[in-house]
This record gives structure tokens, sequence and C-alpha cells, in this order.
């Protein structure tokens, strides 16, 4: 039986890093998600899967925060700021995906969160924006 998974080494992080983010598809999520006011009608598969695609998304712009604050020095307070919404992304993030409007919501607002950070993170140092190892 053969696989159809490829499996990618990558120590280092460099696929994270050389790959740019679909920022705008990131937004349009985000923005569908938290605009449902109740039940979307969706079946609970189709929420995990949009859940699982926002905890991925949020991964991916954690890592690129935390490369972003490693270009600042270590007692910089958007330094600091940064740690604690990674700390707060990483909990977030320890639980499992679940089929609801809850779950998706939770993880649309953390990516918004994330973006936010990264954003103000290259406002204080430009160079963050642009992060790669």
């Amino acid at each position: 039986m053969s696989s159809t998974h490829l499996v990618l080494h990558d120590p280092e992080g460099r696929l994270d890093a050389e790959l740019p983010l679909d920022r705008e598809l990131h937004k349009a999520l985000v923005k569908a998600v938290l605009g449902w006011t109740g039940n979307p009608g969706l079946p609970p598969a189709d929420l995990h899967q949009i859940a699982l695609l926002l905890a991925g998304a949020a991964r991916a712009v954690a890592a690129d925060v935390r490369r972003a604050a490693d270009l600042l020095p270590e007692d910089h307070a958007a330094r600091a700021l940064a740690d604690v919404v990674l700390e707060e992304a990483d909990r977030r993030l320890s639980g499992p995906a679940e089929g609801t409007v809850r779950c998706a919501q939770g993880r649309a607002r953390l990516v918004r969160a994330l973006y936010e950070r990264l954003d103000r993170l290259a406002s204080v140092a430009p160079q963050a924006a642009t992060a790669a190892p």
C-alpha cells in the first residue's frame, strides 16, 4: 500500500520562514467567522475544518511574531508583550479543535490578535516585518 502523504524534514523551520502567509485569505476567513451571529448552519465537520485551518494560520503567524520579536532587544517592551501574546496562543492552541462555532470563533480571534501583534512589532522595528532566519 502506498502513501499519498509527503513528510518533510525541516528542523531549522525554513519552510515556515520562507513561505509567505496568505494574509488576505486569513483576514477574509476571520472576518466571516467573527461575523456569525448564532449558528451559521454548518455541520460540525465543517466547523471542525474551519477551526483546524484557523489553528494552522495561528501557528504560522505566531512563528512570524516570534521571529520578529527575536529581532528586538531582550528588555524591549514590545518583545515582552509579544511573549505574553505567544504564551496565550500556545495555551489556546494546546487544546483540540472542536466542531463548534465557539471554537472556530476563538481561533479566529487568536489569528486576529497575532496579526495585530505582528503589525505592532513591524511598526517598532520595520525589519521585523520581513524577519527571516
